[in-house]
């Protein structure tokens, strides 16, 4: 793995987990705006919309550098619609980008899977 697909899976890594909390926040925000007269939902609503677009940036930057398949990609992109899907996303990432180091230093060293 390259420095830039490394670089675009931890750029997707690190906004998933603050979408997902802001997608919960967001749920929680709506149920207190029809129950009690607190509306944070427009601010709220703002947060999560731009952390929402930035992860789908992200997530089409990884897709293309990564070359993931279309079952891979369609996973992140469902993770992102969840609301705690970005937890599951950040979880499987984090793996993805320690076996791809692992793999890469494999290689540096000569080392060959029997």
């Amino acid at each position: 793995m390259d420095i830039k697909t490394a670089s675009a899976l931890r750029r997707l890594r690190l906004v998933s987990a603050p979408e997902a909390v802001s997608f919960l926040i967001l749920l929680v925000c709506s149920v207190l705006k029809r129950t009690t007269d607190f509306n944070a939902v427009p601010v709220m609503g703002a947060v999560h919309g731009f952390l929402f677009v930035v992860y789908l940036i992200f997530w089409a930057d990884a897709w293309n550098r990564a070359k993931w398949s279309l079952g891979t990609a369609a996973f992140y992109f469902v993770m992102s619609v969840l609301p705690t899907g970005g937890f599951f996303a950040d979880r499987r990432l984090k793996r993805e980008a320690e076996d791809a180091v692992i793999a890469s230093r494999a290689r540096a060293e000569g080392v060959v899977n029997a």
